[in-house]
Order: C-alpha cells, then structure tokens, then sequence
C-alpha cells in the first residue's frame, strides 16, 4: 500500500492521498474547491469535491475499471477525465468472478508466549470464563413481557444499588419477537440462541427470564432447549402463572435483589487478553473509515491475536465483492466455503429487494464518499486485520476459537452487535466516519473516529480519533497500538463514552428473519 499520510516528523499532508500505486483514483484529504491548483496532477479541478471523495488520477475510459486499494470497485459509465470527481453519477456497480484463493495468503502468527501476554483486570466466573463487566440482566421471551422486566429493571435506580458498587447496574433485554412467528423455523432457532447466549454471557452475574405463558417461546422449553441451569443465578417467571403485571413486577424485584449481594461479591484480577473477544463494527461510514479507522483496528486486532484473544468481524453484506481477502485467509477450504455458502444465502434472501447486498448504500455513506458496497466493503474487511481466517460461525452461535473469526449477521448495527454479544464478545469496537450514537450492554462499545473533525464535533460520544493518521501524527500501527492499549483499559472498567452517556439499554436487537403471522 502506497499512500501519501505524512508522519509527524515529515512534510504537510498532500492534499491528496495514494492508497496503492496501481490505484487509477485519489482521495481528497479535505475539500476541494472547483478551479483549485491540484499540483501532483499538474491540473486545476473540474468540480467542487468534498473530503472523502475520489478524483481521477488520469484519464479513465468509459468501462474501464476503477481502482481503491488496488481493488476493483466499479466501472467507468463514462470518459473521466483527470482531477474530475469520481462517484455515484459516473461509477456503476459491476459484478465478476472472484477467485476465492482459499487459504492462499495464511500467514504463520507470531504468538506472544503466555507468560509475556498483556493483560486487564477482569472478573473471573466460577466456570474459569472472564467478564469485562458485571450486571445482572433481565431477558423476556416474548414482547408481551417486555414491559415487565423494564419495569423490574426500572426500580433498581443508582439510589438503590449503591450499597453494591461492585454491580454495573440492572438492565433489561427487551424484545419484540417470541410469538406470531414461524415455529420451528431457522428465525426461532436464531432468537432462542441470542437470548441464551445473553443469559450465558459471563459478564451478567445474574439473570432473570420472564414469558408471558402462551407465547410460542415457551420459557420452560427455551431453557431446556438452550442446556440453561435453573438457581440462584438464573431465575424464570411466567406471568400468566405468577399473577399478572403487578405480581410479576413486585416478583421480579424481589429476585433482583437476593442476586445482588452475589453479584457485588466480585474482585477485579488480572487476567491474559487471551480472554478477550472483541466483537468488530462500523456503521456511518465514510471514505476515510478504509483509510484510518478501519485498518488501524485491524492492527489493533493482529496485536490482540498475537496474544492469544478473538476477533470476531460481521456484517455479512459487508464483505460482498471483497471476500477474496478473507477465503485467501482461511486456515482451510471448508472454512472458506463456509463463508461463500453465507454469502450466497444472503443472495437469495436479500433478492428482489434494495438490500445493501444488491450494491445500495445508504445516504451517509455516499455522502461521505463511499458509491457502492464493493467501496464500502473494501474498507469494512480491514477491521479484521491479517492473521488467519479461523472459524465461521452462524449468528449468535458460541464462539470457541481462538484467533480471527468471522459471525454471520446483517449490516444493521445493533443486530450485528447484538448477535458478536450472544456468541460472547465481551467488548465492542466501532468504527464511524459520519458519526454513530451506539452503545451496549452487558458488553461496553468503544467508538473510533476516521477523521478529527467529526471527533472534535462528537466527542462526547467517540473514544478514540484514528483521524490522527490523516492528520500525519501517527502511523496505522501506532493507532492500532494505541486501540489496543484503550481496549485493555476498557476491559479493566474505564467507562467508555457510551457508557457515560447511558447508551446500551434500547441497543439490545435480535435478527427478526421470518416472516410475522
């Protein structure tokens, strides 16, 4: 890779940045004016292009592929001529085979040796699993209970919990499936796995499980079905048989609250990030997000593998036309072939409609540079750094590789998170471009910002400026250094913005699949 970010010690940033040197495109470091002296093009500017965006290099027929990362993104519709702006109304979307390469570019990863791994203060469970926090959680099987567990989770205000300052807080996971759904069906075989791998999840220290009584996520059955234990830490209440609204509620806080001196009876220890899983997302994206943000997370998550930890990369529409980078990586062919029979299920799900999947992003992404899904997914594949394809897991299906995985989900941020939370991340790094107001609970989100200028506006809400690389400061190995010292305080209890902010509570979104009936 080939670009034109300076180091601190180096020249002023050009204005333009070379990504590759095969590339036949720019990208504009900041906006530039209509009539502007390009010098490294020997030409002015044929139209106003705001940051972000790409400019031809040199001519470009009409059909000629266009080029970002030394990747194919698109065709030419027309003749563009050097220094005009490259986007949606002269690039179109075309599709080509791809040679998966399975396991082509599997690099060997120099492991740090245990003794010498970096470490966080975690809370180790009684089954040896590590959490990064401590809540107790409320999870209903059904809509119809959702008002009830928010209600339980409603009493238990700072006033209240601050006799146990070891707890995080008491939070409800309030759905709006359980019923009126296919059964069985693959949507309530997804739904039961989520909510399992949320009553499971080691940083609940507690859980209660409330159903209504006649939905079809029966409680008794989603329990047994899932391998749960009914006791002390996981309780069940059906409403139907506990008296109504007004019992269960009253029922419910009483459960809490002989939790609570459990759940407070923790100590922070440290512990090897071996026991890190880090669940990888953007959202609100923009053509800085695969330059700065999105490989320096990748750094940041090669550091992570290297010390025995998990990188779990989703978003399944996000890799289409770019999931050659990750079958090349695959540690063997039926791996790869997982991830491409995913893909083509995700073909036939999304067709006939103006999914993501079909080449459509959405409107910050283009206002933000980004013309089609190859674009978007070129910068999406870099969060998951270099070290090889592990494992490929279904949606909320338990992880139990270490290294770099890959969990099938949709695009949609909380649905993604909400399903890296089920499988066991028990923390979430997200980069933004535009700017994405998100959090989570039990497992805390750490935002990262592609440029400084949207981290100075939003700082209230982003954790780390990876604009930092832009601005010529630091390199993308620096920043990923960086973001793997952050993740380490984070997993210790730093609060994270989001979590200052109280986000979290509204972001629990299981995949709604099938159909409603």
């Amino acid at each position: 890779m080939t670009t034109a970010v300076a180091t601190a010690a180096g020249p002023p940033p050009s204005p333009l940045i070379r990504l590759h040197e095969n590339d036949n495109v720019l990208i504009a470091r900041a906006p530039l004016a209509l009539g502007q002296a390009v010098p490294e093009l020997g030409l002015r500017m044929r139209a106003q292009v705001p940051a972000g965006h790409k400019i031809a290099a040199g001519r470009i027929a009409a059909g000629e592929k266009i080029r970002k990362y030394d990747t194919v993104i698109g065709a030419a519709m027309r003749d563009i001529e050097p220094g005009e702006h490259v986007h949606t109304h002269n690039l179109e979307l075309v599709d080509f085979d791809r040679d998966p390469g399975f396991c082509e570019d599997v690099r060997p990863v120099d492991y740090v040796p245990e003794a010498e791994r970096a470490t966080f203060m975690g809370i180790v469970r009684p089954d040896g699993s590590v959490a990064t926090r401590n809540f107790i959680g409320l999870i209903s099987s059904v809509n119809c209970s959702a008002t009830v567990i928010k209600q339980i989770a409603a009493h238990f205000t700072p006033e209240r919990l601050a006799p146990y300052p070891n707890v995080d807080g008491v939070v409800a996971f309030a759905q709006t499936s359980g019923c009126g759904m296919s059964s069985p069906s693959e949507h309530f075989d997804v739904l039961r796995r989520t909510l399992a791998g949320y009553a499971r999840h080691p940083n609940l220290a507690g859980v209660l499980i409330v159903g209504l009584g006649c939905e079809r996520n029966q409680v008794a059955d989603l329990v047994a079905s899932q391998g749960l234990v009914p006791g002390p830490h996981v309780r069940t209440f059906v409403m139907q048989d506990t008296g109504g609204t007004r019992a269960t509620i009253a029922e419910g806080i009483a459960a809490v609250a002989s939790m609570l001196p459990a759940a407070n009876d923790v100590r922070r220890q440290p512990v090897s990030a071996a026991h890190l899983k880090i669940g990888l997302e953007c959202g609100g994206s923009d053509g800085f997000s695969g330059i700065t943000a999105n490989p320096a997370l990748g750094a940041a998550m090669d550091i992570l593998v290297r010390h025995g930890g998990t990188a779990i990369l989703s978003e399944t529409p996000e890799i289409h036309g770019v999931e050659f980078m990750l079958t090349r990586r695959a540690v063997s062919p039926a791996v790869g072939q997982k991830l491409l029979d995913r893909l083509a299920w995700w073909e036939a799900y999304t067709r006939g409609h103006n999914g993501q999947f079909n080449g459509v992003v959405g409107p910050g992404n283009q206002a933000g540079g980004l013309a089609n899904i190859f674009e978007k997914s070129l910068g999406s594949a870099m969060k998951g750094g270099t070290t090889p394809l592990q494992a490929v897991y279904e949606y909320a299906e338990t992880i139990d590789k270490a290294g770099f995985v890959f969990m099938d989900s949709p695009g949609y941020d909380p649905v993604a998170s909400t399903g890296q939370i089920a499988s066991g991340a028990n923390l979430i790094c997200f980069t933004t471009g535009r700017g994405s107001m998100f959090g989570s609970k039990p497992s805390p989100t750490l935002k990262l910002a592609s440029n400084t200028a949207m981290f100075t506006r939003l700082e209230d809400d982003m954790d780390i400026n990876c604009g930092l690389i832009l601005d010529g400061a630091l390199d993308v190995q620096q920043m990923g250094e960086r973001i793997f010292q952050h993740i380490l305080r984070a997993a210790s209890g730093e609060p994270t913005k989001s979590e200052l902010l109280g986000l979290g509570d509204h972001e629990f979104v299981p995949w709604h699949m099938g159909i409603v009936s």
